[in-house]
């Protein structure tokens, strides 16, 4: 409820700071008792000496966008769990739905069921419950739809192949004002898509990306980038730099890198205000 909290005190005309959880549960660990009150005078004293790192807080039109994101993604997570169910159901009968465009799932199962009672009985509700998942996922993803075709920087986000509506929607509102990144390269590090590391004394190390931020925003980059190198037909110089990163360590590392590339890009195309470039200019960008 932060941010609720956050828009409450400032309408109220109090200052109003929201600051980084991770931060202030390291600083607080030292405590060996934990109360409330010790909790509220540990944070106090991390106002007082400046060891706090202020978070951004988000409009309340993007967090709109963050709910319909959200509810959206769930319905996807909760229609996979029901279809992954009817066929975990059915495999243990020996009657395997095999691959199945989602427009004759439906059609499938009564196939396979058709004349088992009992197991018709148990596809049933699953195939209505489905339906209704369906019909109710078609309802959010038209309204992010209609969000994005009013949407000026997520059309031009969407110039970069492999960029969608949902990936351009995503980003745009997790990050929300550009100009809070003095760098576009500190975006790729803002959503995790750096590695960590590690350096004390002869030890030196560099890790896995540190997958820190909005694990939505990172989520949709990694899905871009994976539809850049192995669907998108014409090739670009971004896509050209990943295919040789691929053949050096490998098509997993190459769509990380060109996920924080893509991160990258599309924070200086939204500064820039300039659509994707697919010779030599767009990899000067990144």
């Amino acid at each position: 409820m932060s941010q609720w909290l956050h828009a409450g005190l400032v309408e109220a005309g109090l200052p109003a700071i929201l600051i980084e959880t991770r931060h202030v549960k390291a600083a607080l660990k030292a405590m060996t008792v934990k109360t409330d009150r010790n909790d509220a005078r540990g944070m106090a004293q991390l106002m007082r000496m400046g060891w706090f790192r202020a978070v951004h807080v988000k409009a309340p039109m993007v967090q709109e966008i963050r709910a319909l994101l959200t509810a959206r993604k769930l319905l996807v997570a909760k229609l996979r769990d029901v279809e992954s169910s009817l066929r975990g159901i059915l495999r243990g009968f020996g009657l395997k739905v095999g691959a199945i465009s989602k427009g004759k799932f439906e059609a499938r199962i009564r196939g396979l069921v058709a004349g088992q009672a009992m197991l018709e009985r148990i596809a049933e509700p699953l195939l209505r419950a489905r339906a209704a998942l369906r019909a109710e996922y078609a309802s959010l993803h038209g309204e992010l739809l209609k969000a994005v075709r009013a949407d000026e920087v997520c059309r031009r986000l969407m110039t970069i192949p492999g960029v969608g509506a949902v990936v351009a929607m995503t980003f745009k509102a997790a990050v929300d004002q550009p100009e809070r990144f003095a760098r576009s390269k500190a975006v790729g590090a803002h959503f995790g898509l750096t590695p960590k590391k590690y350096q004390s004394g002869e030890i030196d190390r560099t890790g896995r990306i540190s997958k820190v931020g909005d694990a939505m925003v990172r989520t949709a980059l990694f899905e871009a980038a994976n539809v850049m190198l192995t669907r998108a037909v014409r090739c670009s110089r971004l896509k050209a730099w990943a295919l040789r990163v691929a053949s050096r360590q490998g098509m997993k590392k190459a769509k990380v890198a060109l996920a924080r590339k893509l991160a990258v890009v599309m924070h200086r195309m939204w500064v820039d205000g300039t659509s994707f470039r697919w010779g030599e200019a767009s990899m000067k960008a990144a």
